[in-house]
Formats: structure tokens, C-alpha cells, sequence
């Protein structure tokens, strides 16, 4: 680790750790901020984007719609940034099927599992050490990883840096295995303070400061921005989840890892928080134009299946089709609670209508996709 750009950081500072390397200790939040005008302005944008988001999760008639593929979409993205290569189409697939085409994918679906275990545990559980130690051991479940004690704090020290890099090769060192112990109380201080700031400042400095303390050993990319969507949820700034920011940190990813740096080397928190706020405003307009163009499609799909004279197991398919645009006949017969031979009429009779696409090519354990909804998940597509 270059010594010289974090010496005389104002976010933290350098200890010696045990083997004479370096590393960094940020220092406790909140950092002292500067607010003008400029960046008042931008946490309002950010705000009323994000508000026109959580308005639009209360006025849906089933908010789930939007709920269970956008979790899918932030999962498939999130895992993208350290490295994996599944799609949503491949995830889809597998949670239809059970058959893999890729072995990341159960990564990916292991972070649905614990978006999923910590916006239900939130009802029991406020965001706290314990809550992140459980998050941790659903994502790092049997897969990739798994050996780097899940569900546990590291207890030897870890580094960031490139392929093969060694502990003096790093780019960056987080803080040795006493002072992360004392890192994370005080974040879990902070988690608490009866004095809070805005709940967006809040989880940008939430964000740097976990990743900042790197407390396990595989996993904490995806847990720090797992905890970015259960905090605006548990503040009740959000209303259901819909709100995800990897798809932004995705596609500015170089510039992501660089703020998160010069936070430590420079104290740059100005610039990290500007970027954040973007992210949230560009992010929360982006899940309204996709909410919308779902609720498009299912108005053409419910209209197009009355025009038809389709049964009415294959108009109940189609709420079904929305949520899971890749499905199979075991997921519709349990959806529609009728036989196997129902379900798989129902879905010929999508299949007809140019809804549903039958995928694998095989005469047994076929799965179908929705080609116009995947697009409108994937696809790029114009906000407002």
C-alpha cells in the first residue's frame, strides 16, 4: 500500500500491523460535511426521485410485481461488480429449472436469498452487527468463498488489490483485526445515534465506512451495498424495496472503487456523497420508467388475452409472467393451484398469444420466457 497517500488523511488514519505492513483505520462517523447550496440542491433531486419511487411501491395493486424482479435484477448486478458473469435470464432460468448453465448463478441467488432473509429480519432485528453477521452467512452459503468462515468477522487481516497482489502490493489495507473490532462498535454507534443525519448522507457514509472496514473475508462489496436498500427501507424512506444502486456503481464501476479511495487518502467525502446522491436520483427514476413500462405490458397482455378469449388460468398467468418472466409448468401449476396438464394449457395458450417463448428446445422440463419483460428489466431504457 502506497504509505504516502493516506498519511495525512483527514478520513482516518495508518497503523502498523503485526509483520510490519500498513494499514488504514477510518475514523469514527460522521465526518464533518460543508453544505451549500450546490449539494442541498442535489440531496433534494434526490429526494423527491426517490419519493416519486416509494409513492409509486404504495399505489400499486401488487407491489410484488416490481418487488420480486427488481431484487433478481440488483442481485445480477451486485455480483457483476466482483466478478461473476450470470444474467437475469440465467438466474430466472435457474430458480425455474434447478439446472445451472453457469456455476456463479447460485452466487447470485444466494444475494436474492439474503436481500429476501434481511427485509424480513428487519421486522425483528434493527440494523446492528449481529444483523450484518446474518446476512453474511445467507450469502456466503455453499458457494465460492464459503471456506472464508461466513457469518463470522475475519480474524487475520485482508487486503485489496490486484490478481496475485500481495499484502505490501496492495492498493488498500483495512484496519488490523483489534482496531476493525473497534471500527465496527462505532459504526454500530452510529447505526443507533438518536441524531441522525438525512437518511441518503446517512447510507453514503453507512457504505464508505463498511467497505472502508472490509470486516470479512470474502462478501463485503455485496453486503455494503445490501445494506444500502435495508437502511432507506428500515429509516421508512422507502416504502417497499425498489430502490437498487448497483446497476449505477455498475456502470461507473472504475470510478466507484476511486471515490471510495480518495474518501481515505483525501477525505473526498463531498465528492463520494455527490456521486451517491446521482446515483440515487438516476437509480429511482430508472425503477419508475421500468415500473411503468411493466404496468404497459401487463395492461397489453391482459388486453390481448380478453381479445383472444383466453381461459381464465392463462389471464392469471400473466400476473405470474410480470413477476417470473422465465417459468416452467411445476411454477405455474403452483401458482394456479390446478394439475400439471392446466398449467401447461395455460401456458400454451401465452405461448399462442406470443407472450411466452419456449426456451431450452427439450420435449420434458421445459422452461419459457417473456422476452418483452425481460427487455423492459435489462434493456436500456429512457427515465424521466
Amino acid at each position: 500500500m502506497d504509505t504516502a497517500l493516506f498519511k495525512k488523511s483527514p478520513s482516518g488514519n495508518m497503523v502498523r500491523g503485526t509483520g510490519a505492513y500498513w494499514a488504514f483505520v477510518p475514523g469514527p462517523l460522521p465526518p464533518r460535511l460543508e453544505w451549500d447550496d450546490a449539494l442541498v440542491t442535489l440531496m433534494s433531486k434526490a429526494d423527491i426521485a426517490l419519493g416519486t419511487l416509494s409513492g409509486l411501491g404504495e399505489t400499486l395493486p401488487n407491489p410484488h410485481l416490481l418487488i420480486y424482479p427488481f431484487i433478481r435484477r440488483e442481485a445480477v448486478l451486485s455480483s457483476r461488480i466482483e466478478g461473476t458473469q450470470s444474467s437475469l435470464s440465467d438466474l430466472l432460468l435457474f430458480e425455474a429449472t434447478q439446472v445451472e448453465k453457469r456455476g456463479d448463478v447460485r452466487e447470485v441467488q444466494n444475494y436474492v436469498r439474503a436481500m429476501e432473509y434481511g427485509l424480513k429480519r428487519l421486522n425483528e432485528l434493527p440494523l446492528s452487527l449481529r444483523f450484518i453477521r446474518e446476512l453474511h452467512g445467507v450469502l456466503m452459503e455453499e458457494v465460492r468463498g464459503q471456506n472464508a468462515t461466513p457469518g463470522e468477522f475475519r480474524h487475520s487481516q485482508n487486503w485489496i488489490g490486484g490478481p496475485g497482489a500481495t499484502l505490501n502490493e496492495a492498493i488498500f489495507v483495512p484496519p488490523p483485526v483489534p482496531e476493525m473490532q473497534e471500527c465496527l462498535h462505532e459504526l454500530e454507534k452510529f447505526f443507533h445515534a438518536e441524531k441522525r443525519l438525512p437518511p441518503l448522507i446517512e447510507a453514503a457514509l453507512i457504505h464508505y465506512q463498511f467497505e472502508a472496514i472490509h470486516p470479512f473475508l470474502d462478501g463485503n462489496g455485496r453486503i455494503g451495498r445490501l445494506l444500502i436498500a435495508l437502511l432507506l427501507c428500515q429509516r421508512n424512506v422507502l416504502s417497499k424495496p425498489l430502490l437498487y444502486l448497483s446497476a449505477f456503481f455498475e456502470q461507473h464501476r472504475q470510478e466507484y472503487y476511486d471515490l471510495l479511495l480518495k474518501v481515505s487518502s483525501i477525505g473526498a467525502w463531498r465528492e463520494w456523497i455527490e456521486f451517491f446522491l446521482r446515483a440515487v436520483m438516476e437509480q429511482s427514476r430508472d425503477a419508475v420508467s421500468r415500473s411503468r413500462r411493466l404496468q404497459e405490458l401487463r395492461h397489453s397482455y391482459v388486453q390481448l388475452a380478453r381479445e383472444k378469449r383466453l381461459a381464465p388460468t392463462a389471464l392469471q398467468l400473466v400476473e405470474l409472467v410480470l413477476m417470473k418472466p422465465v417459468l416452467s409448468g411445476r411454477t405455474a401449476q403452483e401458482y394456479l393451484k390446478i394439475t400439471f396438464p392446466g398449467a401447461r394449457k395455460a401456458i400454451n395458450a401465452l405461448v399462442e398469444a406470443g407472450i411466452l417463448t419456449e426456451i431450452t428446445g427439450r420435449k420434458r422440463d421445459r422452461a419459457y420466457a417473456a422476452d418483452q419483460v425481460l427487455a423492459a428489466l435489462e434493456g436500456e431504457l429512457s427515465s424521466e
